[in-house]
């Protein structure tokens, strides 16, 4: 601990905020503050942020966030507004397997990578497909952990389509587990929401044999 402190008291980048101090979450920092903090991470990792390596990499990483939590500037309920009444009778569920997980552990920042499939059984109206993987998009490009983005994506759909079922399927692997601590690889999660219609035993079973194929 003296040596953190040491480190602090002598690195103008370096910071402690009381745990008195309420800190806002509502104004994000600046890009100069976003390209300082990497600069400061650099240094923390043992490298030299000046040298010519290093030099554009705050500005590189500060894009690549920009990519990686853009869920967090997408709004589901815009998402989700517009559905078809025009659907001919059709009233069987709509699948979508294998839809690409791209997501960030919130606990080590590092890459959660799988698939989803989901489903819904529609009441009268149906939304445009490209929208539900939007959906999938919205919530892993945040910092999440699998169960929670599995949760959130039942909840938007049920929410905003009010379907009569919602089934969500992710099987995804974390690199928290595979580059760091146990270091076991190739550690599948499934995480899965089954809710209304999809609760049924037949239901899930229909779903199970098509996402199977």
């Amino acid at each position: 601990m003296d040596a953190v402190l040491d480190r602090i008291d002598h690195d103008p980048e370096l910071k402690v905020v009381s745990q008195d101090t309420e800190i806002s979450t509502s104004k994000r920092p600046s890009r100069a503050e976003a390209e300082a903090a990497v600069r400061t991470l650099i240094r923390w990792a043992g490298d030299d942020p000046t040298r010519e390596g290093l030099i554009d990499t705050p500005k590189r990483v500060t894009k690549a966030y920009e990519e990686f939590f853009e869920g967090y500037d997408q709004d589901p309920e815009e998402i989700l507004a517009r559905t078809f009444d025009e659907v001919a009778g059709y009233d069987d569920m709509v699948v979508l397997r294998g839809i690409r997980v791209e997501s960030h552990c919130e606990h080590h920042m590092v890459p959660v990578q799988g698939t989803a499939h989901v489903a819904y059984m529609p009441n009268g109206s149906v939304v445009g497909i490209s929208k539900l993987a939007r959906i999938v998009e919205t919530y892993s490009k945040r910092l999440q952990t699998q169960e929670t983005m599995t949760a959130q994506i039942a909840d938007a759909i049920e929410k905003y389509l009010d379907p009569k079922g919602v089934a969500i399927v992710i099987d995804a692997t974390h690199q928290c587990m595979s580059c760091r601590g146990v270091k076991h690889q190739n550690v599948y999660t499934i995480t899965r929401q089954f809710r209304g219609c999809f609760k049924e035993a037949d239901q899930e079973r229909r779903f199970w044999d098509l996402v199977r194929g």
